[in-house]
């Protein structure tokens, strides 16, 4: 396990020394299972000859370019996108600019250009139904036949499917998360779902009620259900604590602006400015509107205890979920 892949911001700018590498390539949001799959592909390719292990993936979401109207909600923002593909042992994550301009050109000009003249890949590594280029005109087999011509080996890789025999993907995890069941999306990641963002000033509400909080604002509102979580912080400084989150907008008094507020056992220090990750280890109840801070306190309580007791058992899921949560 390592630090975080280098971003280089377009294929255009990648290091002499990337270049001639095993690139994977897709949108990869979540870097869930299937992804890490891919990853493994990927890996084992770039041992044959010791060559650069390489993601290829764009920005904004192409989704979001063409429906602007329908922003994706990210589960992995382009930095903890870096963070989770550096642990997988990638060495790099090429974060191509996507627009309107970029979708038009022809599947050759990806290929001949993007591919072979900006990273010199030796060799891709895409799913099964890849489709690239204006109007989604190249697929498979012209990546195949094209890449013969330019010396780019091309390797496909099957849908990834869960125990259940379901393919594991980034829609289903959001639906999850829309649910509030953090463990069900847990087990289509292989890593605890985390948030990561830098402290920053409330109201103070936490503080008056007794459980002073460290407050986040999660970029797409829309993703996570609102309610009480069992969440793990990790600190810039790498150390961990365990606490009791609440996602929403504080029915009970102001109903504002949706914020993740986290309150950490056993702890008193100055988080504000601090960046920090947060991991959501269980979900323990929804959002609700209480008729008095009392009765918020009392329950707040019992909210309290049954983080602690759910998150007393945890292991990892993974070598990853160890180096993100444990």
């Amino acid at each position: 396990m390592t630090g975080p892949a280098q971003r280089i911001p377009g294929a255009a700018a990648l290091p002499p020394e990337l270049r001639g590498g095993v690139v994977a390539i897709g949108n990869f949001d979540g870097v869930h299972r299937g992804h890490q799959a891919v990853v493994e592909t990927l890996t084992a390719l770039a041992a044959e000859t010791g060559a650069p292990r390489l993601v290829l993936t764009f920005e904004p979401h192409p989704r979001t370019v063409f429906r602007p109207q329908h922003p994706v909600e990210r589960l992995t923002p382009a930095p903890l996108k870096a963070r989770l593909f550096g642990l997988l042992g990638v060495e790099a994550v090429v974060e191509q600019c996507f627009d309107l301009d970029y979708a038009a050109h022809p599947a050759d000009a990806f290929v001949a250009e993007t591919l072979h003249r900006d990273l010199g890949a030796r060799h891709v590594v895409v799913g099964y139904d890849f489709r690239f280029g204006a109007r989604r005109q190249g697929d498979l087999d012209f990546l195949r036949t094209r890449g013969r011509d330019l010396g780019i080996g091309v390797t496909s890789i099957a849908p990834f499917v869960d125990e259940g025999a379901n393919t594991v993907s980034s829609s289903r995890i959001r639906e999850d998360l829309m649910n509030g069941d953090v463990a069900a999306a847990a087990g289509l990641l292989g890593y605890r779902w985390t948030i990561e963002g830098t402290v920053g000033h409330g109201a103070k509400l936490g503080r008056t009620l007794g459980y002073p909080t460290a407050n986040l604002g999660l970029p797409d509102d829309g993703l996570l259900a609102h309610g009480i979580y069992a969440v793990r912080l990790r600190r810039a400084d790498g150390s961990l604590h365990d606490g009791v989150a609440s996602y929403g907008r504080r029915p009970t008094f102001d109903n504002g602006a949706a914020l993740f507020e986290t309150f950490l056992f056993d702890f008193s220090g100055d988080l504000y400015g601090e960046a920090v990750s947060v991991s959501l280890f269980g979900f323990i109840r929804g959002e609700e509107r209480f008729e008095s801070a009392e009765a918020l306190i009392a329950r707040m309580d019992i909210d309290a205890a049954e983080a602690r007791a759910l998150l007393s058992g945890v292991r990892p899921l993974s070598p990853l979920d160890a180096a993100l949560a444990f």
